[in-house]
C-alpha cells in the first residue's frame, strides 16, 4: 500500500495501553481498568477473525523528562504524572488478561518523552504504527484500551487524521474520570470518530 493506493480495505484493532500500571493496583490506576482488560480479551478471542491486524501499544518510559512529576511540586495530573509504565517492569508489560492475545504487532512509546498517541511509538524493528497499518492495507480501525480520556482519545484522533475510518468501542475503554470521559467523547464525535459498543460492530 502506498499513499496513493485506494484499494486498502483491511480493518485493524488497536489495543491501547492495557497494562497493569494503568489498572487497579498500578502506579497510575484507572478505576475499571482490570475489568476492561478482561472485556477486551474476551472480545478479541471471539472476534479476532474480523480483523486483518491486531496491534497493541504500551507506555514504555525510561526517562520521559517533565512527563514525570518531581518533588516538591508533585504531579498535576494534566501535564505531569507519577512515574508509570516503567520500561522493563512487570507493570509496563501487557495486562495478564491479554496473555493469549498474540498481537500481530506491538508498539512501545514514550521512552524519553511524553507520548499519548500510539502513533508516537515504534515496534521492535522501528516501524511506526502508521507504517504497520499502511503495510497491512488497513483502511479502518477500532480503538480500545486505557484511558479513554487520554491515550485512547489521542490514538483515535491520529488514526482519523491519517484518513482511517475510526471507531472507539465505548464499552472496551474507561476514562480517568467520568467528566474527562464525557469531554473526550464529545471531542471524538465532533471530529468524526464513531462511538459504538462492541456488541454493535
Amino acid at each position: 500500500m502506498t499513499s496513493t493506493d485506494t484499494t486498502a480495505s483491511g480493518r485493524a484493532l488497536i489495543v491501547v495501553d492495557v497494562q497493569p500500571t494503568f489498572c487497579e493496583g498500578g502506579e497510575l490506576a484507572v478505576e475499571g481498568g482490570n475489568a476492561v482488560a478482561e472485556a477486551i480479551a474476551a472480545f478479541a478471542a471471539e472476534r479476532r477473525t474480523d480483523y486483518d491486524l491486531v496491534v497493541t501499544t504500551q507506555d514504555w518510559h525510561v526517562d520521559p523528562g517533565h512527563h514525570f512529576a518531581t518533588a516538591p511540586e508533585g504531579p498535576d495530573f494534566v501535564d505531569t504524572w507519577p512515574p508509570h509504565g516503567l520500561a522493563g517492569t512487570p507493570n509496563a508489560e501487557l495486562h495478564p488478561a491479554l496473555a493469549d492475545l498474540a498481537p500481530d504487532a506491538s508498539v512501545k512509546k514514550g521512552e524519553y518523552q511524553a507520548a499519548y498517541s500510539g502513533f508516537e511509538g515504534v515496534d521492535g524493528e522501528g516501524r511506526t504504527l502508521a507504517q504497520l497499518l499502511q503495510d497491512a492495507g488497513v483502511s479502518s480501525a477500532d480503538v480500545v484500551g486505557i484511558a479513554e480520556s487520554h491515550c485512547v482519545r489521542a490514538t483515535a484522533l491520529d488514526a482519523l487524521g491519517l484518513g482511517l475510518a475510526t471507531r472507539v468501542l465505548t464499552d472496551l475503554t474507561v476514562p480517568v474520570s467520568e467528566d474527562q470521559g464525557k469531554a473526550a467523547r464529545v471531542e471524538l464525535a465532533a471530529a468524526g470518530v464513531e462511538l459504538v459498543r462492541s456488541t454493535e460492530v
